[in-house]
């Protein structure tokens, strides 16, 4: 007579960010590669658009992702696994900044908007040749500004008006209070509209280009 059935293997996209940080911390050997790959592009996003160079931003993610595989026991739970990553993300692009001295007047590459993997597909409806110029003038003075801004106030500005992550969750990412995100997202867009010419009152974003900024004032 047959015994029961054994229980199937867990199912590592059935898991949890938190059941895959856990069974990494275990010892599994592909949950961290799991977790890693839900959430890399947004990571990816987040670490070109704060150093505002390509190797930079490859670097610092890079020593992001092995900080993170390392002290993946000190995680407690008390923060969102997303956000525990984009602390550790942000905390290496800024290091990599201060460190290398990255030149704050150099413009941002024009392709800030893509993520990777090369070549995947995209399904973003196709515009006219004139909406076309207008976005592509409209982002590169709006990333270019952007890259002069201090590395505190841009990244603020990327997680707020970006990424549109809540004010609560980015202050968890930078590990400050809710105030001075919001007084560092003013002043960077403060200083935003100044050098883009534009008569906007303080604490209306300067209509930044990415595709995933949300609209109104996160005060």
């Amino acid at each position: 007579m047959n015994g029961p059935a054994a229980d199937p293997a867990p199912d590592p996209a059935a898991r949890d960010d938190r059941a895959l940080l856990r069974a990494h911390v275990d010892g599994d050997p592909t949950a961290f590669a799991e977790l890693v790959g839900r959430h890399r592009d947004r990571l990816w996003a987040v670490a070109l658009r704060t150093t505002g160079h390509r190797e930079e931003a490859a670097d610092a993610l890079q020593d992001a992702l092995v900080a993170a595989h390392r002290k993946a026991a000190t995680y407690r739970g008390e923060a969102a696994v997303t956000t525990w990553l984009h602390r550790i993300v942000v905390n290496a692009c800024l290091d990599r900044i201060r460190r290398s001295r990255v030149r704050a007047a150099d413009p941002l590459p024009d392709d800030l908007g893509e993520r990777p993997p090369p070549g995947a597909a995209r399904h973003d409806p196709v515009p006219g040749p004139e909406e076309v110029v207008l976005a592509h003038e409209t982002r590169d003075r709006v990333l270019a500004a952007l890259a002069t801004l201090p590395p505190e106030q841009r990244a603020c500005l990327v997680l707020v008006d970006m990424e549109g992550r809540p004010l609560a969750e980015v202050a968890e990412i930078l590990e400050v209070p809710v105030g001075t995100v919001k007084s560092r997202c003013a002043r960077g867009r403060a200083r935003l509209a100044a050098l883009l010419g534009e008569d906007r009152p303080p604490g209306t974003p300067p209509s930044p280009p990415a595709s995933h900024h949300r609209g109104g004032d996160p005060r």
